[in-house]
């Protein structure tokens, strides 16, 4: 997104009553690829690149499409359009019906190419006349190689135009060639100026003779041969790619890509496969497939498609958050090994990506880019700094501990895992406080800091899984080359003994034991934190939620053949069931358009003019979450209470899924919601649709998924 684009919206949206200006919104519409290039295509057909973070090419920001009859043009935006992704791919179809034909579109992302096919339709409605040969397909796009809308050039071809800075150059080709091909210098400082905003493309400027070669804004029209037009953007790299290879690159996609039929075949490869007898099939179908779009071929994700890339609303999207990931990672490890999804190479990529990029302090840093683990921009990297721990976020190491020490029980097997565990272990011990809980750093939701209970969550899960699964773990693992690099290098590991699973099992004990100190009797719920001052904040939080799996960790740890800790105890259970039925309870929200869990008392954020908290997709799939969780706990336990945690779980997981009301009929889950039912922030956003993806898993291995209510008095 450029700033004459942040500008444009400003003009457009402020005052909106639930827009925030100066966005560039996905709420609408739907994204294709899978294979780094991330392309949205909106509701009315406008296509944007998104995928800056994945693959460090910014490519296409703005573009229209249109259809010219006899020269006269109809923009597609402007008539009614009909949207939907075909079958399981990210193949997009979109429908215009304008006043002279039906126009079906259908847009894919293949690597770094996306390519549009489009139809025409004149039906039996008084079109019959119109001759396709008299039509053309209009593109304007404009293009921002190397994230510049200055110092731009562009070079032509019979059916192709290269738009370049430096390193990044950005092809536009068409399999019918190009009838009419010009250039378009970006909005003028006037126009910025002006309060109205400016309507894009305009007419040919004659006396602009720098239109046509020196800026990255393309108007052509590509013939329909047969009734058909098809059009492709690819974007490259000078030196991995020459200009040559990259033409005939579009040219071999052109050939293979000359069908629906083929195009949905090439689709189907950006995503995994999913068994027709997959329960819940169309969520988890929609889960895997939104999942595979924010991935970066190195395996790590975005959080979300980055709306506000200038941070004038929030600190960005397009960024790996290890919490959220490692998250995903252990979601999705999970349920692949309840339901079979094939997913062996995401849960590889993601331990070497996780093994990669450790700090020497067996800490992970705040953001990272997911394209190659280097460091992003970000406000909570205390650890490299030399400032105070409080600028930290201890839970992003407890999740990906938990994730490794799980993959590598399930024989995931990548160099180095062992030592990252130990100097993990290492790292988590020196920010645990001799009490038994963390210390003083910042929240999951980055927006306080103190002591949390999820935090505290996230240490006991680590630790427990760590000593499930940590049998032949000893600091000899850790490099000793002296390589300043290397993991444990900064840490106190000649402190850790030789019995590493024994001590992390101590050491979950300490922090199962140490949770008293949270409970607040008066509210029958854990506190949100003690404060950095020593008060208790005991607000309600759904990301206290994660207690649950952590308890079940914990309890596995004591049911498990080597007997170290001990399970869930009878009192702990009953606070555990208390807990999540009073956050869940108290955070519910409905209106008559949405239901579902706000993200914590006193939320203030993104409200706009509803002057009340917003329900939230997280929250509201971290509430069935854990109540499942709870109800295989229980179940374990022999505990009746089991079959009300599961109504609870399923009720919870409905919002969200497929027909829900925090389920938007593109399949996506927004991370937020106003109370009128219109969607907000990052969409799609990656953490809730693990987490549902996860919850259908666990519910239907425990035959849970699906039952009779339960009566009151149980």
């Amino acid at each position: 997104m450029q700033l004459r684009d942040a500008l444009d919206d400003y003009k457009r949206t402020a005052g909106h009553e639930t827009w925030f200006p100066g966005e560039r919104r996905t709420t609408t519409g739907r994204f294709s690829g899978g294979e780094g290039r991330l392309v949205h295509v909106d509701a009315d057909g406008e296509l944007r690149d998104f995928g800056y973070p994945l693959t460090g090419r910014t490519g296409l920001v703005r573009s229209r499409l249109g259809l010219s009859v006899g020269g006269d043009v109809t923009w597609l935006d402007e008539v009614p359009t009909e949207q939907r992704y075909v079958g399981d791919t990210t193949l997009i179809e979109t429908v215009h019906e304008t006043d002279a034909a039906t126009v079906t579109r259908h847009d894919v992302t293949l690597g770094d190419a996306h390519v549009t096919r489009a139809t025409l339709d004149a039906g039996d409605d008084g079109h019959a006349n119109l001759d396709p040969d008299d039509c053309s397909l209009v593109v304007y796009a404009r293009f921002a190689p190397d994230g510049r809308d200055d110092r731009i050039g562009q070079l032509r071809y019979e059916d192709a135009v290269e738009v370049y800075h430096a390193d990044e150059h950005d092809f536009l080709a068409s399999d019918t060639g190009f009838t009419d091909l010009r250039g378009q210098l970006p909005t003028t400082f006037q126009e910025l100026l002006d309060d109205a905003p400016t309507d894009l493309p305009r007419a040919r400027d004659g006396d602009r003779y720098e239109e046509e070669r020196l800026s990255g804004e393309v108007i052509a029209d590509a013939p329909f041969e047969d009734g058909v037009a098809t059009v492709g953007s690819l974007l490259t790299d000078r030196v991995e790619t020459t200009r040559e290879a990259a033409r005939a690159s579009l040219d071999e996609r052109f050939a293979e890509l000359d069908s629906v039929e083929a195009l949905r075949a090439a689709a189907a490869e950006t995503t995994p496969s999913v068994p027709d007898a997959t329960p819940a099939r169309e969520s988890v179908a929609a889960d895997l497939r939104v999942l595979s779009l924010l991935s970066a071929e190195s395996g790590l994700r975005i959080a979300g498609p980055d709306f506000d890339p200038y941070y004038v609303h929030s600190g960005g999207y397009g960024y790996t958050w290890f919490r959220d990931d490692a998250e995903i990672s252990t979601f999705l490890l999970g349920a692949d090994g309840r339901l079979g999804l094939g997913l062996d190479d995401w849960h590889a990529r993601s331990a070497t990506m996780y093994v990669a990029t450790q700090r020497p302090d067996g800490s992970w840093p705040h953001r990272v880019w997911p394209r190659d683990g280097a460091l992003a921009p970000g406000w909570a990297n205390a650890r490299i700094e030399d400032g105070p721990d409080v600028d930290y976020q201890a839970d992003q190491t407890g999740s990906v501990i938990a994730y490794l020490a799980q993959a590598r029980a399930e024989g995931v097997d990548v160099a180095d895992l062992d030592a990252t565990l130990v100097a993990a272990l290492a790292g988590l011990d020196e920010t645990l406080e001799a009490d038994g809980r963390p210390v003083v750093c910042q929240n999951a939701w980055e927006d306080s800091a103190g002591r949390f209970a999820h935090t505290t969550a996230t240490f006991l899960e680590a630790y427990s899984e760590l000593a499930l699964h940590g049998d032949g773990l000893d600091a000899s693992a850790l490099d000793a080359d002296g390589d300043a690099d290397a993991p444990g290098d900064a840490v106190g590991v000649e402190g850790l003994p030789d019995d590493l699973a024994g001590h992390a099992a101590d050491q979950a004990t300490r922090v199962y034991d140490a949770l008293d100190d949270l409970w607040v009797p008066e509210r029958g719920c854990y506190a949100l934190r003690e404060t950095p001052h020593g008060d208790i904040d005991d607000r309600l939080d759904s990301s206290t939620l994660s207690l649950a799996s952590a308890h079940r960790s914990y309890d596995a740890l004591g049911r498990s053949d080597s007997g170290a800790g001990g399970a869930v105890d009878a009192d702990r259970l009953d606070r555990l069931v208390s807990h999540v039925e009073a956050v869940v309870d108290g955070l519910a929200r409905e209106t008559d358009a949405i239901a579902g869990l706000i993200r914590y008392e006193g939320d203030g954020w993104r409200q706009a003019g509803q002057g009340s908290e917003k329900v939230w997709t997280v929250s509201t799939a971290w509430g069935a979450n854990a109540c499942a969780e709870l109800a295989v706990l229980l179940d374990a336990h022999d505990d009746p209470r089991a079959a009300r945690m599961a109504e609870r779980a399923r009720d919870l997981l409905a919002h969200v899924s497929p027909g829900g009301s925090l389920c938007e009929p593109t399949s996506y889950l927004p991370e937020q919601f106003f109370n009128d039912g219109t969607p907000d922030s990052a969409t799609p956003l990656g953490w809730p649709h693990a987490i549902r993806l996860a919850t259908v898993a666990l519910l239907d291995d425990a035959d849970l998924l699906s039952a009779e209510p339960v009566a009151a008095d149980d």
